[in-house]
């Protein structure tokens, strides 16, 4: 059997109920991201670590020899499709979804403490988290969603409320969401203009839509969300 190729006893459950499997692991509404679980960062070190098989290096060598790794490529053909992982959580009857490069974690609803004469409708107050106070803000009211008692069809099994932490350049901003269904991947070719008649998300923040599960979800613009929220809430 070939050593590229052969199997190890490294625990892969991150293709089995992480991120790439059937996102069932009850962890990922802890850390997001199976990356971000000590059991992955175990799995990492126990691959770096092992001893090479036998004739490893012969196999590899031999590998490149036949495939030509390192003749000249043409950029020209190279592919230039561009995947986006995203974050998607519902507001309202809205599914939306943001970069996941700008969160943090997730945590249970925490207490939020209103800030005199400062909390409004989109800077909500202060929630404490793992120990330190952050501004935790109103999504649904930034985005002007419609406030309605009707709740949409859900993607989980059991739907509970959240709270998501996002960071940009050292400003922490923490807000609820109604449901989180987890992290995706979309090709950036699938990313679809909003249509004119468009009545979900405020159009000002989002960058266009996917289609998913038969549903619309709004990828928003955080850069935008990001320097909306400075100029609004920041002194």
């Amino acid at each position: 059997m070939s050593t590229i190729n052969a199997p190890s006893n490294i625990e892969h459950c991150w293709n089995v109920i992480g991120v790439t499997g059937d996102h069932s692991c009850p962890e990922l509404s802890t850390h997001i991201h199976c990356r971000n679980c000590p059991v992955h960062s175990s799995a990492g070190r126990d691959l770096l670590e092992r001893s090479p098989f036998e004739n490893y290096r012969h196999e590899w060598t031999e590998l490149f020899a036949q495939t030509g790794v390192g003749k000249h490529i043409d950029s020209n053909t190279l592919p230039t499709t561009e995947t986006l992982t995203v974050m998607i959580f519902r507001l309202q009857q809205e599914w939306l979804a943001l970069a996941v490069q700008v969160f943090q974690e997730t945590t249970p609803p925490s207490v939020v403490h209103t800030i005199p004469h400062r909390s409004n409708q989109i800077l909500r107050g202060l929630v404490n988290i793992r120990g330190e106070l952050h501004l935790c803000i109103s999504l649904s009211h930034l985005l002007n969603l419609q406030v309605t008692d009707i709740t949409p069809q859900s993607i989980n099994a059991v739907v509970y409320p959240r709270m998501l932490v996002m960071e940009n350049t050292g400003n922490t901003w923490v807000f609820a969401v109604d449901e989180i269904y987890g992290i995706q991947r979309f090709h950036h070719n699938e990313l679809r203009d909003p249509p004119k008649n468009m009545a979900r998300a405020n159009q000002t923040y989002s960058k266009g839509f996917f289609h998913w599960h038969s549903r619309i979800v709004s990828y928003l613009d955080d850069e935008l969300l990001f320097t909306t929220l400075a100029k609004k809430v920041l002194p």
